[in-house]
């Protein structure tokens, strides 16, 4: 424990290992729930840290932790197998070096790996069956309730110009006007829903 303690305190090793600590630190926090892993991405919902250039498909903050903790064990081995002097200082130019190549590599396999997140769009609504929720849809007014993929349920403004559209009623989804901040529907046969769950 002692020789461990000494390398870890000696030069390069000691450069990184109150940074470590402060990375431990944080992971425990996202641990606890204290922090969100994306703190230095601009907040639960920025993506900033995904395209950061030397981990791209990374958050920032695994990027960080990732380097910080390959550089250190690169110090760390460096400072228990070479003797102190000149030696020492190729060592950290060498931590820098894998650190960098790690968090590359590590990019590299989560795009591979992990399927790019989908954000949600009112396009995903298009092709969809609804349920008519106010007394009638016409060309000014009405609401239905639309079911997503993963099985929740959304109020949403509808028009039509055609006649017929009353409470409890399916309408097929077939367009969003981006000015109106509305969809247009036409009556369907809900029975016909491609997407209606099975009972």
């Amino acid at each position: 424990m002692a020789d461990f303690l000494r390398a870890a305190l000696a030069f390069p090793a000691a450069l990184f290992s109150f940074a470590l600590i402060v990375v431990a630190g944080y992971w425990l926090l996202v641990l606890l729930g204290g922090v969100g892993v994306h703190i230095l991405d601009g907040g639960e919902g920025g993506h900033a840290g995904t395209d950061n250039a030397a981990g791209a498909g990374l958050p920032v903050t695994v990027s960080l932790s990732l380097g910080l903790l390959l550089a250190w064990l690169v110090c760390l081995a460096g400072a228990a197998l070479t003797p102190e002097g000149p030696v020492r200082t190729v060592t950290l130019l060498a931590a820098v070096a894998v650190s960098w190549a790690g968090v590359r590599l590590a990019g590299r396999l989560a795009r591979r790996l992990l399927p790019p997140e989908r954000v949600a769009s009112r396009d995903d609504f298009i092709g969809r069956v609804c349920t008519v929720r106010t007394g009638r849809v016409v060309a000014d007014f009405g609401q239905a309730e639309v079911r997503a993929d993963d099985g929740s349920t959304a109020v949403v403004q509808v028009r039509t110009d055609e006649s017929g559209l009353v409470a409890g009623s399916s309408a097929l989804i077939y367009a969003y006007d981006a000015d109106g901040e509305f969809f247009r529907v036409a009556p369907f046969d809900g029975a016909l829903d491609p997407h209606k769950p099975v009972a």
